[in-house]
């Protein structure tokens, strides 16, 4: 049996918001390192919330969050240290639109990792032939399709050389066909071995990428099953109903 290696610990969270609205309760899981955990739901379920709390995007109200042995506390420092090993993609695409693309994914290379000009450059260069955008490093962003956009999103944040992905909904304000080239590029990302947790309707690449999947109600973890196994045995009568809706 392979050893298991988290490299996120999430423990007992909790999140309120006014109204009161939960946004989790009682919420553990964890990632191990490699691992693409994709996380499922109806709408309003704390997806998001899941997401943006394990970033320090979100304050829990209770619970304990470790990413790489590093406690996401009121540490500035730890908080700092996880942002920068932590990339987030979000369903908007939050590019500088006065920048060019070569320029969007350069900032955060010299004024976080403090990369010079030139091996920032070279990184970038790296990066958009990644994500097949070679030709578009002197656009900006208004002269790109959305996804290509997301895709520049996605190269800027693996610039930061995270050891951990979070994808919140990337496909979700995209045309259909735009819909394919960025799961693409995140497929691509699994195949190499990167750790992501990927919030999505796209159940179909969920079942073909996610080694495990979480479906969540209501802030709770409702159930949670290995890949294809969860799409073809469901034990709980909310999940399956969750399922019969969206395939």
């Amino acid at each position: 049996m392979q050893k298991k290696d988290p490299i996120i610990i999430a423990e007992n969270l909790c999140k309120t918001f006014p109204g009161p609205v939960i946004g989790l309760e009682d919420f553990t899981v964890t990632v191990d390192r490699g691992e693409v955990l994709v996380v499922v739901g109806p709408s309003g379920s704390g997806k998001s919330t899941f997401l943006r709390c394990l970033n320090g995007l979100e304050e829990v109200d209770s619970g304990r969050i470790v990413v790489d042995g590093i406690t996401l506390d009121q540490n500035e420092k730890n908080r700092l240290e996880i942002r920068r090993e932590v990339g987030m993609v979000f369903q908007s695409f939050n590019l500088f639109p006065h920048l060019t693309v070569r320029k969007n994914i350069d900032l955060a290379q010299r004024l976080v990792r403090k990369k010079s000009r030139r091996s920032a450059a070279g990184h970038t260069l790296e990066l958009l032939h990644r994500v097949d955008l070679s030709d578009k490093a002197d656009n900006y962003p208004h002269e790109l399709s959305g996804g290509q956009q997301q895709r520049v999103a996605i190269a800027r944040a693996l610039a930061m050389m995270p050891k951990v992905m979070l994808f919140d909904e990337a496909t979700s304000a995209l045309d259909p066909e735009m819909i394919g080239e960025v799961l693409d590029v995140m497929r691509t990302l699994a195949g190499e071995g990167m750790t992501m947790v990927v919030v999505t309707h796209e159940m179909g690449f969920a079942r073909e990428v996610g080694d495990r999947i979480v479906f969540m109600e209501q802030g709770r973890l409702v159930e949670e099953g290995q890949g294809e196994d969860f799409f073809l045995n469901p034990r709980h009568k909310r999940t399956r109903e969750f399922l019969r809706q969206i395939l």
